[in-house]
């Protein structure tokens, strides 16, 4: 869980970069940007839970 977070987060970079060098300021770009902001949380998230410590209730 641990890779795949940081996977998301270096593809929510990419796909990023690849929404300010390919499209146009009017049209899609906004729906792409906030696409590419969504698979960055999601990677931080996995990121974050991954690195929880484990509960002592746990066996």
């Amino acid at each position: 869980m641990k890779i795949t977070g940081f996977l998301l987060l270096v593809a929510g970079w990419a796909l990023v970069l690849a929404d300010l060098a390919l499209l146009r300021p009017a049209g899609p770009r906004g729906l792409f940007l906030l696409a590419a902001i969504a698979v960055e949380v999601l990677g931080l998230v996995l990121v974050a839970l991954s690195h929880r410590p484990a509960s002592p209730n746990r066996s």
